[in-house]
């Protein structure tokens, strides 16, 4: 009976100015059934045929977008979001902060470019623990056009790295963090980790010893504290160990895989490496004869550590076409730029700038489970190849 109402009070003068919105899906994509509007704008309509004339153009297509939704209520039921509570939950559609014109989670201010650009020359700075010349030499070898990355060739007889002072680096107390932690893993997805006591307390102190005792890692927390994503130094650890190691599916519905799996120690899967973006861990299996260096497609314009390269390489006989790591940079630098562009820049590139120079890092959310209250682990996280 209300829908007649409204039918017959719609057709007055009285009521042509609501027309529009009575007949639309803006603002109400994913919502549940409102007997107030004479068309729907929930997966349901389309079994029941009536939706809304623009449901598939504002639903659907624009289902990834913040188009015409910037503010709107949460619902589970929606792709991605478009409040002011996206971005602390890393679920903001890619497009949420050019349309929005709202940042910085917990309802903090517009992060923007130039404030990332900022706080990462900052952390540059902050790089004490960095390699240094005398502490760590490479040997790049070949340089392919990209054209030739998946050509499966060794073009470099020599290995990658000629020297690192392990003595001087891996006893500091974040390299040592980082080295407990990479050999908790098994690398083939659909195999479900199961840690100890014993690795869950190191992935606890990996955290705190890169975060918290750091002044790199307390440097992160201020910035991303003043722009209001995090209340507290105990939040922004909670959330970076949820984030970065809870644990997800990537293969045969087992608990496989997490950020820091894919993203530092490198997975296996389809037959190939999938992720594997730390130097560190390049370094220790290559040392060990696990892993063959055959090329690398670009190279950054640093001349001091860190530096940037995108490899060729095979691990164990599985290929890695393009496997860009930041070399040279301690653990905590690492962990810091992958933390800040993922909380700040999710599913985008992120652009860093590192003594004078840019950096983009590209990351991605994972979109089929999630922790907390909605928020999305990380997916992956990188240094793009350069345009």
């Amino acid at each position: 009976m209300k829908v007649i109402a409204l039918l017959a009070l719609c057709a007055t003068l009285f009521c042509q100015g609501y027309s529009n919105s009575l007949d639309s899906c803006r603002g109400r994509c994913g919502y549940g059934t409102d007997s107030n509007f004479y068309c729907q704008c929930n997966p349901s309509c389309e079994r029941y045929g009536d939706c809304c004339s623009d449901y598939v153009e504002i639903c659907k297509d624009g289902a990834m977008s913040c188009k015409g939704r910037c503010g709107e209520k949460y619902n589970s039921q929606n792709k991605c979001h478009c409040n002011s509570k996206c971005t602390q939950h890393y679920n903001c559609c890619s497009d949420y902060t050019d349309l929005c014109n709202s940042g910085g989670g917990g309802g903090g201010s517009v992060i923007t470019d130039a404030e990332i650009k900022a706080v990462s020359e900052t952390l540059y700075a902050l790089d004490s623990n960095r390699a240094s010349a005398s502490e760590l030499i490479i040997d790049p070898q070949a340089l392919v056009p990209d054209s030739q990355t998946s050509s499966q060739t060794d073009l470099s007889s020599r290995p990658l790295f000629r020297y690192l002072d392990e003595d001087a680096l891996f006893s500091r107390p974040t390299y040592a963090a980082l080295l407990a932690v990479l050999d908790n893993y098994q690398r083939m997805t659909g195999q479900a980790e199961d840690f100890s006591p014993q690795q869950l307390a190191e992935q606890e102190n990996f955290v705190k010893e890169t975060m918290s005792n750091t002044e790199l890692g307390r440097e992160l927390f201020a910035f991303l504290y003043t722009k209001g994503v995090y209340a507290s130094e105990e939040a922004f650890v909670q959330d970076l160990k949820m984030m970065w190691f809870g644990l997800y599916s990537r293969n045969n519905n087992k608990m496989d895989s997490s950020g820091f799996e894919h993203i530092f120690a490198g997975e296996i899967k389809g037959g190939k490496v999938s992720g594997f973006h730390n130097w560190i861990q390049f370094y220790l299996l290559e040392k060990r004869g696990k892993l063959n260096y055959y090329s690398h497609s670009f190279n950054g314009p640093w001349t001091t550590y860190p530096d940037v390269l995108g490899m060729q390489f095979k691990w164990d006989g599985y290929f890695k076409q393009v496997g860009s790591a930041v070399i040279g940079c301690s653990p905590e630098f690492d962990f810091a730029i992958y933390s800040l562009c993922y909380i700040t820049r999710p599913g985008k590139q992120c652009r860093l700038s590192l003594g004078g120079k840019e950096l983009i890092i590209q990351t991605y959310t994972w979109d089929k489970s999630f922790y907390g209250d909605g928020k999305k682990f990380i997916g992956s996280a990188f240094p793009a190849t350069p345009n």
